[in-house]
């Protein structure tokens, strides 16, 4: 990646020793999730929805789970410290639910098999027969194990990087990484799928899950695990691999000392530790001096209890950007109780009173999250710590909040900013890039 400023090449550098020595610390950190000897950890579940599960009492969900682990106890077995399923019977399941993790474990099955690895109980890594003879060239067994199979045709990592499968009787092994939607595969030291979205099977408009089980899909042939590890990713190391991702045409909007390049009411916003801080009790809308038409921008942000701000996209310079701009998307603390009867429309990554980002992806009060807007044409895409919680054409919405007009919705260019609402809402590594630069 060439960067394009020093002070973009230092955050880039800084994000890629960190996430280097992340990866030297996780080795350490990486723990077993099977014991080698039982299936303490562990309960029985086929291909089921979730949110269906979910919708149950606690006494029907305890009897199905009951029902499914001794199914899968006439299938599962442990030798020799490996998992062993004879290609039948419920999926072994995880107890605990995991979010953002690496996860590793080595596997070894039979011809005519297939497989796969289900997380946050959502297929799924897909293990294939890859050979002629196992039948399946035809639904891309051909192109190799490791792929996110059950995304949608020729989306990103529904087909694996490369073949990179050993010859039956031989042990592969694999590694994932997933932040949010985010999904990275390694096979037998080969990467197969880099920070694909792995998309919701059960509800292609949603996101994943935040988090959910990890599954071990059986399916019409043996196959054996062993060597199952998995550290939970924290927040400060999932950001910076968010940060660092594709980074090739942001551009630093602030330098991390100072307003240069700002305009605005910035007497009401003070400078801490790098960040760009709205002063409690004060507000208004800050913004670049440079304007945008289509871009990306990714920033960090960081919210007190109760925080309320927004970002501004496609600001004219004065007046309420989410009517005047083309938006202000939503920056809140929906977790506080101050708003539990707000319109669905004003909640946390929201198009302001146009349309509703889905809620529950937020970090917790005190950490920061890396938010991702994509803005083409009338359509606004809005990531939340690596899961897509809004992707919307402003110019197809025609009931909004209250009967309230948005004249602005239709404005094809316009400034990037940050809408104060006198709470101490903490922004940093503001980056953008421009899409119409970036086609030059």
């Amino acid at each position: 990646m060439l960067c394009r400023s020093s002070l973009l090449c230092g955050i880039l550098s800084a994000v890629s020793l960190f996430v280097t020595g992340s990866v030297a610390r996780a080795e350490s950190q990486l723990k077993p999730l099977f014991n080698g000897k039982d299936f303490t950890g562990w309960h029985g579940m086929p291909h089921f929805n979730p949110y269906d599960l979910a919708k149950m009492t606690e006494e029907q969900k305890a009897a199905k789970l009951a029902e499914w682990t001794a199914d899968a106890k006439k299938h599962w077995s442990v030798e020799n410290g490996e998992l062993v399923n004879d290609g039948n019977g419920a999926y072994l399941t995880t107890d605990q639910d995991f979010g953002d993790i690496e996860f590793t474990l080595e596997y070894k099955t039979v011809a005519k098999a297939d497989s796969g690895i289900y997380l946050r109980a959502n297929p799924q890594v897909q293990i294939w027969d890859t050979t002629k003879e196992g039948g399946k060239w035809n639904i891309g067994a051909d192109k190799g194990s490791g792929g996110l199979w059950n995304n949608s045709p020729g989306t990103a990592g529904k087909d694996p990087l490369v073949l990179a499968d050993k010859p039956f009787g031989e042990w592969n092994s694999v590694r994932i990484i997933q932040v949010g939607d985010r999904t990275t595969v390694y096979l037998n030291g080969k990467l197969v799928v880099k920070f694909a979205r792995m998309e919701n099977f059960w509800n292609r408009k949603l996101p994943l899950p935040k988090k959910g089980p990890i599954q071990l899909q059986t399916h019409g042939g043996e196959i054996r695990w062993r060597n199952l590890m998995i550290r939970e990713i924290p927040s400060d190391e999932a950001n910076a691999m968010l940060l660092a991702a594709d980074a090739d045409g942001f551009k630093p909007a602030f330098n991390g000392k100072d307003f240069t390049g700002w305009t605005g009411p910035i007497e009401n916003y003070t400078l801490d530790n790098g960040a760009i801080v709205c002063k409690p009790g004060k507000g208004g809308t800050i913004h670049t001096q440079e304007e945008y038409g289509d871009f990306v921008a990714r920033i960090e942000y960081k919210l007190p209890p109760g925080g309320n701000n927004g970002l501004a996209i496609r600001y004219p310079g004065s007046g309420d950007t989410a009517y005047v701009g083309m938006t202000e998307i939503q920056i809140l603390d929906d977790t506080s109780s101050k708003y539990a009867k707000l319109d669905p429309r004003q909640y946390n990554g929201s198009s302001y009173g146009i349309a509703a980002a889905t809620r529950g992806y937020l970090r917790p009060v005190g950490e920061w999250n890396v938010m991702e807007v994509t803005v083409k044409g009338p359509t606004i895409k809005v990531e939340l710590n690596g899961s897509v919680i809004l992707d919307t054409d402003v110019s197809k919405v025609e009931e909004y909040m209250a009967n309230s007009p948005h004249p602005g919705k239709t404005r094809t260019k316009g400034f990037f900013g940050f809408a104060g609402h006198g709470d101490a809402v903490a922004y940093r590594t503001v980056l953008i890039k421009s899409l119409s630069d970036s086609t030059k």
